[in-house]
């Protein structure tokens, strides 16, 4: 997993751009009219979303596996706190988060370590503080491709899993919060010269209970 993520950011640079996702600004607004201060980014790559949640006035720090991740994002931002090492390796610091943003990284685990993921950053959270969370839907144009090695989760290569999340898989996964808000969101990708796609994603909003 470190040396697939090093070597996408070794040949591709900043491979999704450095504007934030669209889900990332709706997370804006509603962390904002929370009154949220404070943001962890878990699987932050190469900085595009703390570096955005910085602008907008929040105090965001970062965690990510690779070390190319992390020095692209320093070469932007020096000042924004990154911890190198797996989202399962937390907690990295005794901080506790308003909220906690994750962008595209919780299907790509199989079940126990989600399940893992999600008691971590339950543990990070301060009384009362949000998840927004983004994750692949049974309605992307990959679901079913490659070997089936849980239910709905799929190597297209070996070694790198891809769940598909459904309506009912996101309440069961988040049953130990509290669900304010889940949708479909169309995400649009832009790879440069492989062009660009639409991600069918899954959002959700929740709060530590």
């Amino acid at each position: 997993m470190i040396d697939f993520w090093n070597k996408r950011f070794v040949d591709g640079g900043k491979i999704w751009g450095e504007e934030p996702s669209s889900s990332a600004k709706h997370a804006s607004i509603l962390f904002k009219t929370s009154k949220v201060e404070s943001i962890l980014v878990p699987g932050s790559g190469y900085g595009r979303h703390t570096i955005f949640f910085e602008s907008q006035g929040f105090d965001a720090e970062g965690i990510e596996i690779t070390s190319e991740g992390i020095e692209l994002a320093k070469s932007a931002n020096s000042e924004i706190v990154y911890y190198k090492g797996s989202v399962l390796d937390m907690p990295f610091s005794n901080k506790k988060y308003d909220a906690i943003y994750c962008y595209n990284v919780l299907h790509l685990f199989v079940k126990k370590d989600r399940n893992e993921f999600l008691k971590l950053c339950k543990e990070a959270l301060a009384a009362n503080g949000l998840i927004y969370f983004t994750i692949f839907s049974e309605q992307e144009e990959s679901f079913g491709k490659g070997e089936e090695i849980e239910q709905n989760t799929f190597e297209s290569k070996k070694g790198r899993p891809v769940h598909y999340f459904t309506h009912d898989d996101i309440l069961e996964h988040f049953k130990e919060f509290e669900m304010i808000d889940t949708g479909i969101l169309d995400e649009k990708e832009d790879h440069g010269e492989l062009g660009s796609h639409v991600h069918k994603l899954r959002y959700m909003l929740a709060r530590k209970i």
